[in-house]
C-alpha cells in the first residue's frame, strides 16, 4: 500500500496546486467580464472546491478505497441536506444576491423604494442590499426580502412631477389652465420634448382641485425636489399676477342643535335665556 499511498499524496498535491491556479485564473477572467465581484469570488471558490474534491476522489481510488468514496459521497449528501435546512435563510439570501447581481435589474447608485425604505443603493453583496436614505441612514435589507417584494426604481432617466393645486370657485378655469401651463413651461430643467399637462380632478370643499404634470431628466433626488419647488414658486407668482386665488381651507361651524342656525342667532337666544334666568332669581328683599 506504500506506493499507492505515495501516489495518492502526489495526486492530492497536484490537484491542490491545480485548484489554486484555477481559482486565481478564473477570478481574474470573471473580474474582466463579470459584473459583480462578490459573484465572481463565489464562482472561483466553487471551482476551487470542486477541483479539490476531484483530487480527493482520485487519491482515494489510487489506494483502493472505492467503496469508501461511495460512502463519503453518500455521507456528504446527507450532511449537505442537513446544512441546507439549518442555513436555509442564508442560502436564500445568497441565491437572491446572485440573481440580483447577474440580472442587474437594480444596481449600486439606483434610487429605489423597497420594503418601505426609500434611498440610493450603496451596494448589493451576497447577503444583503445596502440602501442610503435621504436623511443619512444606512438600511440593510436581506436579499431575499428585496427579491420577493416589489421594488420601485426611479433611476430610469426621466421622472414625472405631479403637482396638485386648488383654485377658488369664482375663478375662470380656462384662464387657470393657461396661466398654470405657462408657468410650468418656464421651470428650470424641464424636458422640453414633452408638453406639460393639466387635469381638473374634483370639486373640493373650498376649491376646485387640479393636477399639473411635467417631466424632467432625472438622475438624483435633488433634481426632483428642485424642479418641484421651482414649479410651486412660479405657479404662485403667476396666479398672484393674474388675480387667481388659491383659497385657504374653509370650515363651516353649525352651533344649532337641529342645524342650519346662524351663530348670531344662537348667541342672541342664549343671552336672552340668561337674562330671563337672572330676572327670575330672588333678590335680597325677597322680590324677583
Amino acid at each position: 500500500m506504500v506506493p499507492n499511498a505515495l501516489i495518492a499524496a502526489v495526486v492530492l498535491v497536484f490537484f491542490w496546486i491545480v485548484a489554486g491556479v484555477v481559482k486565481t485564473q478564473s477570478l481574474r477572467l470573471l473580474n474582466r467580464f463579470g459584473r459583480s465581484p462578490e459573484v465572481n469570488w463565489l464562482a472561483s471558490i466553487v471551482l476551487y472546491v470542486l477541483v479539490l474534491l476531484g483530487g480527493f476522489v482520485v487519491a482515494l481510488g489510487a489506494v483502493g478505497l472505492d467503496k469508501t468514496v461511495t460512502s463519503l459521497l453518500a455521507g456528504a449528501g446527507i450532511v449537505g441536506l442537513a446544512l441546507a435546512l439549518a442555513f436555509q435563510d442564508i442560502g436564500q439570501n445568497v441565491l437572491a444576491g446572485v440573481y440580483l447581481a447577474l440580472r442587474r435589474t437594480i444596481k449600486a447608485g439606483d434610487l429605489v423604494t423597497t420594503n418601505d425604505h426609500f434611498g440610493v443603493i450603496r451596494g448589493i453583496n451576497l447577503r444583503a442590499t445596502h440602501i442610503d436614505t435621504p436623511d443619512g441612514q444606512l438600511v440593510i435589507i436581506p436579499n431575499r426580502e428585496v427579491f420577493q417584494n416589489p421594488v420601485v426604481k426611479f433611476s430610469t432617466g426621466m421622472r414625472r412631477i405631479d403637482l396638485r393645486v386648488g383654485v377658488s370657485y369664482g375663478d375662470d378655469l380656462d384662464k387657470v389652465r393657461e396661466v398654470a401651463l405657462s408657468a410650468v413651461r418656464a421651470v428650470d430643467g424641464r424636458d422640453p420634448s414633452r408638453e406639460p399637462e393639466l387635469f381638473f380632478e374634483e370639486f373640493g370643499s373650498s376649491s376646485i382641485d387640479f393636477v399639473v404634470r411635467f417631466w424632467i431628466p432625472f438622475e438624483r433626488q435633488s433634481q426632483f425636489l428642485r424642479a418641484r419647488s421651482d414649479a410651486i414658486v412660479r405657479i404662485k407668482k403667476a396666479f398672484d399676477a393674474a388675480g387667481i386665488t388659491i383659497p385657504f381651507p374653509i370650515r363651516t361651524l353649525d352651533f344649532g342643535i337641529v342645524g342650519g342656525e346662524r351663530l348670531a342667532s344662537v348667541i342672541e337666544q342664549t343671552g336672552l335665556a340668561r337674562l330671563e334666568g337672572r330676572a327670575d332669581e330672588p333678590r335680597g328683599d325677597g322680590q324677583r
